[in-house]
């Protein structure tokens, strides 16, 4: 049987890593998250006192967006270096899977780099998170399973949209300024699609589109990815792995009533177990 005490970091952290030179530019990281289908990279600097490389830094489609889409910035003539988060959020391979959740959720974050001493062993992603306390038999998802409509716990109902008819840039900055990943797209007063970061990198940066021409409504994805309000968090797991997605509207009758995040089916988690994560430590 499967425990959420009983397994750690290192049970789902993921070995093989996509590591660029700080000098790479964003059009040629854009194009990797796209064709390897991953949503961050590792940033490999050259250490010229002790003349070797070393892991410095990590960037995500979030910094992609709101570093350089949202800001304006040239993509072509913007590196790595630029833009990469630094110095890198870290736990240790021994670690228990809540503690990875509490930490993402305290640094705001969707990765963590799995160092032992000075060497980098893998990252693990929110995605492993819910993975591991989906499935875990006890957890403190699985505690929500008799609950009624435990969707409606965890979903957020004020929807942030953007019409169809606006610029990729409008979206980027929209996302950045409210510190989220996706927006539901308005086209009549109806919502018909959504817009993610991974939209704006994979479908804008990587084909060098430019943001001020490009409309929301030629990136979007439509129609909408739902699920109902009464079924279990383990469908809304399940449905968000199947279709490689972040968000899932909520809906009631048929009606978006919400909307659900991958983060939003573990943050529960980090605030249920905070005490005991701050016992143990942070990192170590």
């Amino acid at each position: 049987m499967t425990t959420v005490s009983g397994q750690h970091v290192s049970d789902y952290m993921h070995r093989q890593l996509e590591v660029v030179p700080q000098d790479t530019s964003v059009v040629t990281v854009a194009t990797k998250m796209r064709t390897r289908s991953v949503g961050s990279v590792l940033i490999e600097c050259f250490d010229r006192p002790h003349n070797d490389c070393r892991i410095a830094g990590i960037v995500t489609e979030t910094d992609l967006v709101a570093k350089v889409l949202a800001p304006g910035r040239v993509p072509s003539r913007t590196s790595m270096a630029d833009i990469m988060s630094s110095p890198l959020i870290t736990i240790a391979p021994t670690r228990p899977m809540v503690d990875a959740s509490h930490l993402m959720q305290s640094k705001n974050v969707r990765h963590l780099v799995v160092t032992e001493g000075t060497d980098v062993l893998g990252i693990i992603s929110i995605r492993d998170l819910v993975r591991h306390f989906v499935d875990a038999d006890g957890g403190p998802v699985q505690a929500l399973t008799n609950v009624y409509r435990p969707l409606s716990v965890l979903m957020k109902t004020a929807i942030e949209t953007i019409g169809s008819d606006e610029t990729a840039l409008e979206a980027a900055q929209r996302m950045a300024d409210k510190h989220i990943g996706a927006l539901f797209v308005m086209e009549a007063e109806e919502l018909v699609g959504i817009i993610t970061e991974g939209d704006l990198v994979r479908k804008l940066l990587a084909y060098q589109l430019d943001p001020l021409t490009l409309r929301v409504g030629a990136l979007m994805n439509s129609p909408l990815v739902d699920i109902d309000i009464n079924r279990t968090i383990r469908d809304a797991s399940e449905r968000m792995s199947a279709k490689r997605i972040r968000h899932l509207a909520v809906t009631d009758h048929e009606k978006v009533v919400g909307v659900l995040s991958i983060r939003d089916l573990v943050k529960m988690v980090a605030i249920r177990d905070r005490p005991d994560f701050l016992k143990r430590g942070s990192t170590t």
